[in-house]
């Protein structure tokens, strides 16, 4: 591991514990030449496939989807935290279904499905890019979907 600071490769470990869901390693770690720490996370290396709408498949891109939430929430109250945890969910999610593909339209359906309880914005932002809004027609079926589905979940 090389240090992030000075680029050493020699460090020792001076905390090892498992992250609050299970599913990673958290290591502080103490470069041996410049004694600054970092941590590190270890996670299983699953390689999951995307299959696009193209059907062409790319590996799953956890720094992809972080972009696309990212661009979705630009300049709205989503705390990064909230951001990274609903990034987490779907990471679980799609590896717990323990195939060796998934399609993108599945995680987008996924980032869709959490977005909604996070912020609205946030999700008419993303769902106007996943489901590809052609005019404002598309867009404003979605918003009165949405605004259905909030007039049958209030009465």
């Amino acid at each position: 591991m090389k240090c992030p600071y000075c680029g050493h490769s020699e460090d020792k470990v001076m905390d090892t514990r498992p992250t609050d869901d299970g599913s990673k390693i958290r290591r502080r770690r103490e470069c041996l030449s410049c004694q600054k720490r970092f941590t590190t996370y270890e996670a299983v290396d699953t390689l999951i496939m995307v299959v696009k709408k193209d059907r062409t498949r790319q590996p799953f891109d956890r720094d992809k989807l972080l972009g696309g939430i990212m661009r979705a929430c630009v300049k709205l109250p989503v705390p990064m935290e909230q951001i990274q945890a609903l990034v987490d969910d779907i990471e679980s999610s799609v590896a717990n279904l323990y195939v060796h593909e998934v399609s993108a339209m599945e995680i987008g359906e996924m980032v869709l499905k959490r977005l909604k309880n996070v912020n609205l914005v946030a999700y008419i932002r993303f769902a106007s890019v996943y489901r590809e809004f052609t005019d404002i027609r598309s867009f404003m079926q979605e918003l009165e979907r949405l605004e259905q589905e909030a007039d049958t979940t209030d009465a």
